[in-house]
């Protein structure tokens, strides 16, 4: 028992996985709402593209805070407080009269979302014994890969049936009930003894510079000339932030992200594949709603349910994935998972008026199997390999990367496409033919990213390792 309570293990995970689906839904959801968000405010792809970077920037400057706030006010007060500023800036979003505003909104959405799943994740990691672990990680991770997964239809059809702010408003009832779930069911993580750090105020204001600078300096190439007063501006600022980061946390001794993790091999492995995982997550996703709406002439809602396999494949796949990692280990299942990824993206550069359904369904299919077995193995392969006491800081790093290397992605695919749009029309192509061949040659850069990560996908552990050692603190205490 903890302050009267029963460690309530089922619901403790229903309540972790109704916030974390909440905030990852949103990294997807607004993406088929995209064309018609731009429509609505005459603005262009590169301004459009700013509600998905803007969201998942603030959401990697925000992570890192996730560490020192779990010791300064505890899980319990972190989960419920970060669920209630991410449903506030739902409303906000809803209400957003121009598209400035909507940005700004989102960006307050992100304060909230960016401590929901290190947060979580780490509740699992303390909540559930080791032998459990990988199957809760799998329940779980349904949140993290479904959310993205079920965006982008959910987002379709609301945006189709009821206006594009609906796709915020929706936040809002699920906002409250996880809220209301939280203080039925995650009480006994107030046994916790705060540790009231020191804020490492110098490493998070120059991380912060780091990562504006570095998604900023992305949107601008072949805009702003390298060797510019602005070009060299940003380039000192870039470099100049990143060695006074790793200068003042190594001095630091509560340090905002612990870089001796970084020395860890298993670890900075883990993170990589979790990097390309992103990228074809968020960069594969961005692209998805003007392939099927404007060159394919799908409507949202038609484009919406043509994406549904998708989450379909990752709901069935996810659960016995969680169970495979937990038999096998890692390496088969994570591979398997990239190998099929590759071939979904090759399939999406396959896309013709002619064969575009069968293609696409197909290609959904695949796409959700691949994620459905690579989340989980990868996810537990990053945790396990920190102690536990490292667990919750391994977490935030985790989760800096995945949105981190998100908000690159649509950076850097945007760009790609639009470079490669204008060589092509530059050629003599049609509007219509050089965006086909555009997106084309978008996936099969993916595609081939994917094939190219088996390689550190064979350095994964095959058979799981202990995770913590002795018994769990909350455990006991139950």
């Amino acid at each position: 028992m903890l302050n009267n309570y029963t460690v309530n293990k089922k619901a403790c995970l229903l309540v972790l996985l109704l916030g974390t689906s909440m905030a990852a839904i949103d990294s997807s959801i607004v993406n088929l709402s995209l064309p018609v968000i731009r429509q609505q405010f005459s603005s262009n792809i590169t301004e459009v593209q700013w509600i998905l970077t803007a969201y998942m920037l603030s959401f990697s400057i925000f992570v890192p805070l996730t560490d020192w706030l779990k010791n300064r006010i505890g899980f319990f007060n972190l989960y419920i407080g970060s669920t209630a500023i991410f449903t506030i800036g739902s409303l906000l979003c809803g209400l957003s009269p121009s598209l400035h505003w909507l940005i700004a909104a989102r960006v307050l959405q992100a304060v909230g979302g960016g401590a929901i799943t290190p947060t979580a994740l780490a509740i699992i990691a303390t909540v559930f014994p080791e032998k459990e672990r990988g199957k809760a990680m799998g329940i779980w991770g349904l949140g993290i890969v479904m959310g993205p997964a079920l965006g982008p239809t959910l987002g379709g059809i609301l945006t189709q049936h009821f206006g594009w702010p609906s796709i915020f408003f929706v936040n809002i009832p699920i906002g409250l009930v996880t809220i209301w779930l939280s203080y039925k069911h995650l009480r006994f993580l107030k046994a916790e003894q705060p540790n009231k750090k020191p804020f490492d105020t110098a490493g998070f204001i120059s991380l912060s510079v780091f990562l504006i600078v570095l998604q900023y300096s992305i949107t601008k190439i072949g805009i702003i000339p390298l060797f510019s007063f602005t070009g060299l501006t940003l380039m000192l600022l870039f470099i100049g932030s990143f060695i006074f980061f790793f200068y003042s946390s190594r001095k630091h001794r509560s340090p905002l992200l612990d870089l001796s993790l970084l020395t860890n091999f298993k670890f900075v492995n883990g993170l990589g594949l979790t990097f390309v995982r992103s990228v074809a997550m968020f960069g594969g996703l961005f692209l998805l709603p003007f392939l099927l709406q404007d060159y394919l002439g799908y409507s949202e809602t038609a484009s919406g349910l043509i994406i549904l396999p998708n989450a379909l494949m990752v709901g069935i796949i996810m659960p016995f994935a969680g169970k495979w990692t937990d038999t096998h280990g890692y390496r088969s299942v994570s591979i398997a998972g990239l190998a099929v990824l590759g071939v979904s993206m090759f399939m999406f550069a396959q896309l013709y008026p002619g064969n575009a359904l069968f293609f696409a369904l197909l290609a959904m299919l695949l796409r959700g199997a691949g994620f459905g077995m690579l989340n989980t193995p990868l996810t537990a392969a990053v945790i396990s390999a920190v102690p536990k006491e490292k667990v919750a800081m391994a977490s935030s790093i985790n989760t800096l990367i995945i949105q981190l290397s998100g908000a690159i992605s649509v950076s850097v695919i945007s760009l790609i496409h639009q470079v490669l749009n204008d060589r092509y029309m530059a050629e003599g192509a049609t509007a219509a033919l050089a965006e086909h061949r555009a997106l084309q040659n978008c996936y099969l850069l993916s595609g081939l990213l994917m094939l190219i990560a088996i390689i550190p996908a064979m350095k994964l552990p095959e058979k799981n390792r202990k995770l913590f050692s002795g018994k769990q603190i909350l455990m006991d205490a139950a």
